[in-house]
């Protein structure tokens, strides 16, 4: 009789911001941003309004990341793309976890898929990943319409992290081995092994029975 463990993908799957990179990445690009087009700089009271808007509940976090990034109004994506190509060249792998990253490597090479999950905007994280490989990551999408950027379906956050993964895979079976994040979200409690990270430090995530 057929293992069927055998036919399951095993991949692992890490969040990005104070994760993997060490930092907030809305944050820092902002911050890189306002270097290049001093004039966005205004925008921070903005962010810091819908940042207390969304921790008190009051919005939701897809209209949080629609409000928080209109810093990028005006930014066609091939520029947004060009800045955060820039942007990433400055920051890796300096500002990342060295210890996540070695392990991802090593599940690289034990043929463990590799994905990340983040909830910060496709568009500004993906030159990311020319530079660290990895098989495939989600997160939010959005379309520039109008010189703004509106959130396309919802935000890369919790539950629509598993939606993303299941509809990646489609029929195909696969296990979440090994998972990384500064939040007790899905991606976490769903994986056999899973770490929580804080402060840089990896913690052993322990499910509750």
């Amino acid at each position: 009789m057929a293992d069927s463990s055998a036919q399951e993908i095993k991949i692992a799957v890490f969040d990005l911001n104070k994760t993997f990179y060490n930092k907030s990445s809305k944050d820092e690009f902002f911050k890189f941003i306002s270097t290049k087009k001093p004039h966005k700089a205004a925008y921070y009271v903005q962010m810091l309004y819908y940042k207390a808007l969304l921790k008190m509940h009051q919005i939701r976090q897809t209209e949080f990341k629609e409000n928080f990034f209109n810093y990028l109004d005006n930014l066609p994506p091939d520029k947004v793309k060009e800045y955060a190509k820039e942007f990433w060249e400055k920051e890796y792998p300096e500002n990342f976890n060295r210890e996540i990253k070695e392990r991802l490597d090593k599940l690289k090479k034990d043929g463990v898929q590799v994905f990340c999950a983040t909830g910060g905007l496709e568009i500004y994280v993906e030159p990311l990943f020319e530079l660290y490989k990895i098989d495939g990551f989600f997160g939010t999408k959005a379309n520039y319409i109008d010189n703004t950027y509106l959130v396309d379906g919802k935000a890369c956050k919790e539950e629509e992290k598993i939606a993303r993964l299941d509809k990646h895979f489609g029929d195909k079976k696969y296990r979440i081995v090994e998972a990384y994040s500064d939040d007790k979200e899905e991606i976490v409690k769903q994986a056999d092994k899973a770490w929580l990270v804080k402060d840089g430090e990896l913690k052993p995530y322990k499910k509750q029975t």
